[in-house]
């Protein structure tokens, strides 16, 4: 293979070696190739749209009002396009589960690469115990009964012992659907991907016959600039999901054009943040925004008032659930795929490399989210509300490590100038969480919560014996 160098003497191909390797030598056993556009647009969708549009609506609309929030999702679904090319120009390059840590691989030392791929990595794995809570909480909404047999009690907040199996359960079956191949994986999340769309296009034509305009007023929480800000900070942690992607991109199928790559992302992006305007917009016109502050599930008891039946109510339940399926498997996919490339590269114990001879899956890496999700997962959402605001902080590091990697190492200045708007727009995002300047940026709790995920990374790199995988 003709081997083409970047501007500054960076090699094109040199990060291609899982697929390059394998087609040299068909005796590896290496990932399956089995992924389309379909599945890579309902991987990035499902990575994004999880269960926050259900469970936290009022926070949204007590941070920004009605206008403030859309018009937060709607900026922030458009500021993150130039980052979304970036990523399409990165997997085009280097098809390689590793990410972020790949990308910067080409143009920093290799402790920068790891711990850019580790923070990116929290930004996945915690939404999966997140979501394997957020089960009991919509299934107890469903079934009372669900929230008895308390067991104990962290931070004040109780752990049900239903509930508690029930997300253990959750865990377990998607960790067995991964196990067992990518294929099924795939099919799982476009069908739920395809439900929450469906399911919630049904309620929100049907209120929508019912809603008013006034509803609407005010449209801001605060003066305009305040609001969308407020809400704009958390945007970034509710559309990561988009740059999972590339954590995949090894597993596509022969016939799948580099282009295909790019084309999901963009998809996802808009996709996403239009249906978080719409699910605002939707929710706001069918009832005063004011009255759904401070209420559980406030999406739901908007629908439910305004037509004055429960059928919305169980409706938008179902299509949360399957949501939250699609969001829980979505990062269950990229933790996985992100922490088998570590164990390949050497930056981490090398176990986590292994590969199912059967199944074609990095069985050892699935089998460490999976742990990891059942952690946090009995330590109750309490403890992860912490990890939960550093998520948002981490996915924009890795977006602006993505960003700059790309600017140093393109010659075309168009590529370079939106390299550029996207580190910057990278750069304000993680500003917002740790300036003190800006309202809600981070509190002692989630400086705590980064500084325990960064002893954890670096324990785990040096577990690895200090034997680190030569990339260039």
């Amino acid at each position: 293979m003709p081997i083409r160098f970047l501007s500054g003497g960076f090699c094109e191909t040199q990060l291609q070696s899982p697929l390059h390797d394998a087609s040299a030598n068909s005796h590896m056993t290496v990932l399956a190739r089995k992924l389309g556009l379909r599945d890579y647009f309902s991987l990035a969708f499902g990575a994004m749209i999880g269960v926050g549009w259900l469970v936290l609506m009022d926070d949204w609309l007590g941070r920004g009002g009605p206008f403030g929030a859309m018009l937060a999702f709607a900026i922030g679904g458009l500021l993150l396009l130039p980052i979304g090319y970036v990523y399409g120009e990165w997997v085009k390059r280097l098809p390689d589960a590793a990410g972020e840590a790949a990308y910067t691989a080409q143009v920093f030392p290799p402790i920068v690469s790891y711990f850019t791929g580790w923070i990116m990595l929290l930004a996945y794995l915690i939404v999966c115990p997140w979501e394997a809570v957020a089960v009991g909480k919509l299934a107890s909404y469903l079934i009372p009964s669900l929230n008895s047999f308390e067991i104990y009690r962290i931070a004040g907040q109780p752990v049900f012992l239903p509930r508690l199996l029930l997300g253990i359960l959750m865990t377990l079956s998607l960790a067995a659907l991964n196990y067992r191949g990518i294929r099924a994986s795939a099919i799982f999340q476009g069908f739920a991907t395809t439900a929450v769309l469906v399911l919630f296009a049904i309620v929100a034509v049907a209120s929508g016959l019912h809603g008013s305009r006034g509803n609407l007023h005010p449209g801001f929480s605060a003066t305009p600039l305040i609001s969308i800000l407020l809400v704009l900070q958390i945007v970034p942690y509710f559309m990561t999901g988009f740059e999972s992607v590339p954590k995949a991109a090894e597993e596509a199928h022969q016939e799948f054009r580099p282009q295909g790559f790019f084309r999901a992302i963009v998809l996802a992006l808009l996709v996403g943040a239009g249906f978080y305007v719409a699910v605002i917009a939707a929710v706001s016109y069918a009832a005063p925004w004011q009255t759904l502050l401070g209420k559980r599930f406030a999406t739901a008891t908007a629908f439910g008032q305004v037509m004055g039946t429960q059928w919305p109510i169980r409706l938008i339940l179902i299509a949360a659930m399957f949501g939250l399926f699609q969001c829980f498997n979505g990062n269950f996919v990229a933790a996985s795929r992100l922490l088998f490339s570590f164990g390949r590269r050497g930056t981490i114990a090398a176990r986590f490399a292994a590969i199912h001879p059967t199944f074609q899956t990095p069985s050892i890496a699935i089998i460490g989210v999976t742990i990891a999700t059942l952690a946090g997962l009995v330590l109750g959402d309490s403890l992860l509300v912490p990890v939960t605001e550093v998520g948002s902080m981490a996915c924009a590091c890795g977006w602006f490590a993505a960003s700059i990697s790309l600017f140093l190492v393109e010659s075309r200045r168009g590529a370079r100038l939106v390299a550029a708007i996207g580190a910057v727009v990278a750069l304000l995002l993680v500003a917002m969480k740790v300036i003190p300047k800006f309202p809600g940026h981070f509190s002692l709790a989630e400086w705590m919560a980064l500084a325990i995920w960064l002893l954890i990374g670096t324990l785990m790199h040096l577990s690895s014996n200090g034997r680190t995988t030569k990339v260039s």
